[in-house]
């Protein structure tokens, strides 16, 4: 059985590195420096009674429980809040001490309904737990003040006669105080709030604060008349919680419960794997029964998120085993015939030989693959392993080219490496965070609560985005500036600021100077130091003030540790490259770089998009990012595959799309990626998917892709595999199976590696991996930033970040720490050119996209949960001004036309917005926000420029014409899937 009360060991205090010698019972016990003397304690095995401590949480010392006897010292100290002392003496067991204890724990349970016994939380409450370990046997108090004696073990199994008997007699006043008569708060879908349960330790309240950030809960009223309130007294669903369980997570009692929990009961065993949402990485622990999941709690020891979690990773999981899943294969000869449901055998065979027969017609280059972002690192690999060793040629890429791909150019050009230079952790160093088209409450939120978390503390905060994005206003959290800049001037803007930097004389000349190229840095120094650069001749184009570019490039430069933190909001642009490597040169030039607190952090978008990278799934890059050109990497892969490998690059997706329509490229291998949603203009998609003659999608679910497909092949979600996924931090963790793969009828189905090793077989290229482990010293043997890297070293040091070999055996937190790896740091020169995409008279506003907390990219995996609840359509968010200017009120629909096409959405009417830019998600198929962006794209990379599409908005009564015939559309291989015929 899982206990909370063995997580909980006391709060940790941050150490200096003097140990401190004390005896706790007579036992001599050395900790750091700054430890409690109940985390001391229980580090030696002494367990010392606590309500209000939990490890996840600052001291507080309101609970009394935990008070111990301190030679020399007055009284009896709380062990929470007392640090540790050179010399002292402390003693936690003795007849006093346990006297204090019961009489504390009693007035808890006299505040405490009479039906603990029949609560879900039983045998997983601490308040039960820590009655029996101070030997509470009876409570003297009843409800109403009076001294009635109630046996605990017969007090706990009063019916509600008895309970309301026990209260007889108070007044109406009195009774609304009672929790007896609370009302249960059910309306969040994933937890209750039953405040009859409730002994106000607080717990909720602090985690609320402290570790998310919202400021959601608080305690009102006082005595034993105090509760716990959502907001101003309203119900969890319609407060500002944002349900990320750490309130849940901190509850003593069964005050806050997941509702998972009541209806499952208690877990039997649990299993430690990684969320397969956002790029921080989650740890959980996925407690379950048998193979069914009851709850996934956030690990404390997850270095990603240490305890904390959001809603999706702790409670969106239900798409693993919803209905709409897919469980058998499915052929068919034409879109437009019913799928047919077939074994295994038939599926892989018929896409393996369709392959054949189009390679022979068309060319060894008329098939590719994409790999997908939410699948394991190892089942990445044997994608583009499959197509280059089995297919033949480069053919492959992955849905880094439509987000991050600028990161890996920019950065390798300037740096020498292709990711982040930090862990998370890192940002609790940061005196100055600068934001730049990232929003991490709602991207990345569990970071963002951390990133709030140092704001709180005092760290400066920038924040440069067209939105007011919720980070520059939050509680307790205010942006010292905010860069409201036009969409598309990002390079403009950059430059102005390092324009500021430079001509103030605010360059970090040492650094510059020991790590820096000295010819690029001239070079780069007298380019930004052009007049046209000033923040006062850029002001026209980028609409941002020039007082504010000069402020919060000050700032930047000689406000101490400076990091910098950045999103889609930079890649997703046509100098999308551009900015990343404009980002790299304020670092260089202000020394804000190689060590804590400062450097350059992509905030990568999907859980595995570092890791698809990494492993090689660019046209032109072997893992590790080697290009497959470099003669001596391309011997070593030749030699470790047993097969001769083309040394020219391959097409990109946006290539593969003009081959298709050109009739040149006929077949694609599509893992868990839904390119005719999430890729630009989705018509020009879906029109290259059409002139296909076969297309395999192995995915969950019947995804917009597949409705395009001849072979679909059962996935399987993160809960049925084994593998890693590489975070945002470069952060390598493990992903366990704790369920078997659900594709197949009623035995062993197969996670995705072992598809894509079926199919390779069948394409007459053997692979004979028998586990993924086995996949990973692959990769180990031939990357050599990951030659360090094994299962059994993940397992032992919990998670590893890249490079992990020889020079660095347990991983690198913070790279370019003496010198960069490339050598010298290179300024590059970062001529801003306006993006073809401009406003008119016929379009005169900007369309800009991003996305909400709750849900997640395309969506396919969120909708099928109760998250949307918060968010059921995606929106099109429009300024008070430009609305009235077109008579669109709140909740209007609205149609919205590009140059690329049309669709309609509900408005928003929201003063985040400034004046000529629309904002919408793109969650929801049905909304087609990619049917108008433009397939422009960055210069260097072909990442889509998602976040400059100039639109006009009109009122309007009817969905769009798109829209209708995507309805009718998804209406018919709807049907066509009913249809499907299983083979005996």
């Amino acid at each position: 059985m899982l206990s909370i009360v063995e997580l909980d060991l006391g709060t940790p205090k941050s150490p200096s590195a003097q140990p401190v010698a004390l005896t706790i019972d007579g036992r001599e016990v050395t900790v750091p420096a700054g430890t409690s003397v109940l985390r001391a304690a229980a580090e030696a095995g002494i367990r010392i009674p606590k309500l209000c401590a939990t490890e996840l949480l600052d001291a507080f010392g309101s609970c009394r429980l935990c008070l111990v006897q301190i030679d020399g010292m007055k009284g009896y100290p709380a062990s929470c809040t007392t640090p540790v002392a050179p010399g002292m003496k402390v003693t936690t067991q003795n007849a006093k001490l346990a006297d204090i204890r019961r009489g504390v724990m009693e007035l808890y349970i006299s505040d405490h309904p009479l039906d603990c016994l029949t609560c879900p939380a039983n045998g997983h409450c601490e308040l039960q737990d820590m009655a029996g370990a101070v030997g509470l046997r009876e409570v003297r108090y009843g409800y109403d003040g009076a001294n009635h004696v109630f046996p605990v073990t017969s007090a706990i199994v009063l019916d509600r006669e008895d309970q309301e008997a026990a209260v007889h007699g108070r007044t109406s006043r009195q009774k609304q105080a009672n929790p007896l008569f609370a009302v249960k708060d059910e309306s969040n879908p994933y937890f209750t709030f039953d405040p009859s349960k409730c002994i106000v330790c607080s717990r909720c309240v602090r985690a609320c604060d402290e570790q998310q950030g919202t400021l959601a809960l608080t305690i009102q009223g006082r005595g034993f008349e105090s509760k716990v309130s959502a907001s101003q007294n309203e119900g969890f669903m319609d407060s500002e919680c944002v349900s990320c369980g750490a309130c849940v997570q901190a509850c003593p009692t069964a005050t806050l419960s997941e509702k998972t929990l009541i209806a499952k009961g208690q877990a039997e065993h649990s299993v430690v794997t990684t969320c397969a949402y956002c790029g921080v990485g989650c740890s959980f622990r996925a407690e379950m029964k048998g193979e069914e999941v009851v709850r996934m709690v956030p690990n404390k020891d997850g270095h990603a998120n240490h305890g904390h979690s959001c809603v999706k990773g702790r409670f969106a999981i239900g798409y693993a085993t919803h209905k709409d899943r897919i469980l058998k294969p499915m052929i068919r000869a034409k879109i437009s015939d019913p799928w047919r449901e077939v074994s295994w055998e038939e599926a892989i065979g018929h896409a393996a030989s369709e392959f054949k027969r189009i390679q022979a017609r068309y060319g060894r280059d008329s098939i590719g693959g994409i790999t997908s972002s939410r699948c394991t690192n190892e089942e990445t690999y044997l994608v583009q392993k499959l197509v280059r060793a089995a297919f033949g040629n480069n053919n492959v890429d992955t849905c880094a080219r439509v987000c991050h791909s600028p990161t890996g150019y920019g950065l390798k050009q300037t740096l020498g490496e292709s990711a982040g230079t930090q862990d998370f952790d890192s940002v609790m160093q940061a005196d100055v965070i600068m934001v730049i088209g990232a929003n991490p409450t709602d991207g990345h939120p569990v970071f963002g609560s951390q990133m709030k978390r140092r704001l709180r503390q005092g760290a400066r905060l920038i924040v440069v985005d067209p939105r007011r994005i919720d980070i520059v206003r939050t509680p307790h959290v205010r942006a010292d500036h905010h860069l409201k800049l036009r969409p598309g001037t990002n390079v403009a803007l950059v430059t102005a600021l390092a324009h500021v930097i430079v001509t103030e004389g605010l360059v970090d000349e040492a650094f510059v100077r020991e790590r820096c190229e000295a010819d690029s840095f001239a070079k780069w120094r007298a380019f930004v130091a052009e007049g046209r650069h000033s923040p006062e001749a850029t002001e026209s184009v980028t609409g941002v003030p020039a007082a504010t570019v000069r402020a919060a490039a000050r700032l930047y430069a000689t406000g101490g540790n400076g990091a910098i933190y950045y999103g889609l909001g930079v890649t997703e642009h046509s100098q999308g490259s551009t900015t990343v490597m404009g980002i790299a040169n304020l670092a260089m030039a202000t020394g804000n770089i190689g060590r804590e607190g400062v450097g350059v952090n992509p905030l990568r978008g999907q859980n595995n998009v570092q890791g698809s990278c990494d492993m090689g799934s660019f046209p032109h890059e072997f893992p590790g990012y080697r290009h497959v050109s470099d003669d001596a990497v391309r011997a070593s892969f030749e030699h470790a595959w047993g097969v001769p490998l083309q040394n020219e690059p391959g097409l990109r997706i946006p290539n593969m799309f003009e081959a298709a329509l050109d009739g040149d490229f006929k077949g694609l291998y599509i893992e868990g990626e839904d390119i005719a949603q999430s890729d630009p203009n989705t018509q020009h998609v879906t029109a290259s998917l059409t002139s296909m003659e076969c297309v395999v999608v192995q995915d969950l679910f019947l995804n917009e892709t597949a409705k395009f497909a001849h072979v679909f092949l059962p996935g399987s979600s993160f809960l049925e595999k084994d593998g890693t996924f590489t975070n945002a931090e470069r952060r390598i963790s493990r992903v366990r199976e704790v369920m078997r793969p659900r594709n197949s009828d009623g035995k062993r189905g197969y996670a995705d590696w072992e598809i894509t090793q079926l199919l390779s077989n069948a394409m007459g290229y053997r692979m004979d991996y028998a586990h993924p482990s086995e996949i990973m010293d692959e990769i180990a043997r031939l990357t050599p930033t990951f030659h360090g890297v094994s299962f059994e070293r993940i397992d032992r040091l919990g998670s590893i970040q890249w490079p992990c070999n020889e020079a660095a055996p347990d991983g690198t937190p913070t790279m370019h720490v003496h010198e960069f790896v490339r050598g010298k740091g290179r300024f590059m020169l970062t001529e801003y050119v306006p993006t073809a995409e401009k406003v008119n008279a016929k379009f005169p506003l900007i369309l800009t996209t991003g996305r909400i907390l709750s849900q997640y990219n395309v969506g396919a995996q969120t909708r099928r949960t109760e998250n949307s609840r918060w968010h059921s359509e995606d929106r099109l968010e429009i300024h008070p001004q430009d609305a009235e200017d077109r008579g669109v009120a709140e909740g209007d629909w609205v149609g919205i036309e590009s140059r690329a096409g049309q669709t309609v959405l509900r408005a928003t009417i929201s003063e985040r917005m400034q004046p000529g830019v629309v904002y919408t998600t793109f969650h929801f198929p049905f909304s087609g926000a990619n049917v108008i962006t433009t397939d422009n794209s960055d210069w260097a990379t072909n990442c889509p420029e998602y976040k400059v599409t100039a639109v006009q908005i009109t009122r309007v009564t009817q969905p769009s014409d798109w829209q209708q015939r995507y309805r009718a559309f998804s209406e018919r291989q709807q049907a066509l899937l009913q249809d499907a015929v299983a083979v005996k």
